[in-house]
């Protein structure tokens, strides 16, 4: 193993994460004009992941949870933020996502780089227990923000409540079963407040 070489690359791959912070998000930090990035976002789910594990369906690693949660984002780099609600601009990412995983992940040390982008292959297929937490996670977050601002990014895209719904339900409540009916009704009172769209006529 040569550390000077090994160093140079583990710094490198640090270095570049640094993008990470001007990578915007849709959602706003509460109480501030901005919008928040992606860093910031990648710490806050992680300390949620965290505090809601009592309520989780079924065991979970959450040192693995925390893994696949502070990798996940990391293509955005590359790739941008692309609004959750937007199906068409997730597709045309996906490509940009893959290939941005293999170069920043690329950077580190062989080893070291091919188990991160491993992490984030089993995060993105979300097959085990701990990356369905994790993106049970990575979706009840944002709501959350929306749900507690008067739903600032719902209102500036013009999401209605079945989208919210049909996107966050399946991986919300199947692992957090007790926690998703508060949730459905806080956003049956934010369609109430006009803060989310009403579901849509057709």
């Amino acid at each position: 193993m040569n550390a000077a070489a090994d160093f140079a690359a583990i710094t490198s791959f640090v270095l570049e994460l640094e993008k990470l912070k001007g990578v915007l998000r849709k959602n706003r930090p509460l109480g501030q004009t901005r919008f928040e990035n992606t860093a910031e976002h990648s710490w806050q789910i992680c300390l949620l992941a965290m505090s809601v594990l009592p309520h989780a369906a079924e065991p979970v690693d959450m040192g693995r949870v925390i893994q696949l949660l502070l990798v996940h984002d990391i293509p955005e780099i590359d790739a941008g933020d692309v609004n959750v609600y937007d199906a068409a601009g997730r597709a045309a990412a996906e490509a940009k996502e893959d290939a941005g995983a293999a170069r920043i992940f690329g950077l580190l040390p062989a080893e070291t780089g091919a188990q991160m982008y491993a992490l984030w292959r089993e995060f993105t297929t979300g097959t085990c227990a701990e990356a369905r937490y994790a993106r049970a996670i990575d979706r009840m977050m944002p709501v959350l923000q929306n749900l507690n601002s008067a739903g600032q990014s719902w209102r500036e895209n013009g999401i209605r409540i079945d989208q919210v719904t049909r996107m966050n339900h399946p991986k919300i409540s199947g692992m957090f079963p007790t926690l998703w009916p508060l949730i459905e009704q806080q956003l049956q009172d934010a369609v109430a407040r006009g803060d989310l769209g009403p579901a849509s006529a057709d």
